[in-house]
């Protein structure tokens, strides 16, 4: 893994949000096969430095880099499921949103354990179903970076180990992952921690 060249880096970020420093003098490299657990207590700003690394926020200082980066997903906290369209109709958007370079819809379904339910609203999910169905999104494009929010949330110990199976297909097939959690995930490379919140 050393010698690959970089995903994603990160040099010295310092993010401000609110008048308020979350972090500062953060720096990462990510390369193919790697799977880091981002660690922080709460208010840290472990969400806010994912956001940051997918360009969804600026920081105040630092870069990312390389200029031509990896395609990424970002599974966020919230699960962003339509809740008035179906199973297959919430992936087969994110399919056309985000391109169909992954599995068909019905495979991804069947890969979450949600196989035979693509017709069935999103809102009838239990939050456990909702959680697999946002895992669902990441298969049907395929991008070599994800990085995850509290991936756990709402799953139970059979929907855990889905995910770190998949976290584990990921970085077997040359792609990396960053997991912000407070839980451990099996097959996890690295820890990249956040300090207390100022």
């Amino acid at each position: 893994m050393d010698g690959s060249p970089p995903l994603l880096t990160a040099e010295n970020l310092t993010l401000v949000r609110g008048g308020r420093q979350l972090f500062a003098g953060v720096s990462l490299k990510l390369v193919a096969g790697q799977f880091l657990l981002l660690r922080g207590p709460n208010g840290a700003g472990k969400s806010s430095l994912l956001l940051t690394l997918a360009g969804l926020l600026r920081p105040a200082d630092g870069t990312i880099g390389p200029e031509e980066r990896a395609p990424l997903h970002i599974l966020a906290h919230s699960s962003a499921i339509k809740t008035r369209l179906t199973l297959a109709e919430n992936l087969a958007f994110w399919r056309r949103v985000n391109g169909p370079s992954g599995l068909a819809v019905e495979p991804a379904l069947e890969r979450v354990g949600l196989g035979g339910l693509g017709a069935i609203d999103a809102g009838h999910l239990s939050a456990g179903q909702t959680r697999r169905l946002a895992l669902a999104r990441l298969l049907v494009t395929d991008r070599r970076i994800w990085l995850l929010d509290e991936p756990l949330a709402a799953l139970d110990d059979a929907g855990a180990a889905l995910l770190a199976a998949l976290a584990a297909e990921r970085i077997a097939s040359g792609g990396a992952v960053i997991a912000a959690t407070h839980d451990d995930i099996p097959g996890a490379t690295g820890t990249l921690r956040l300090g207390a919140p100022a």
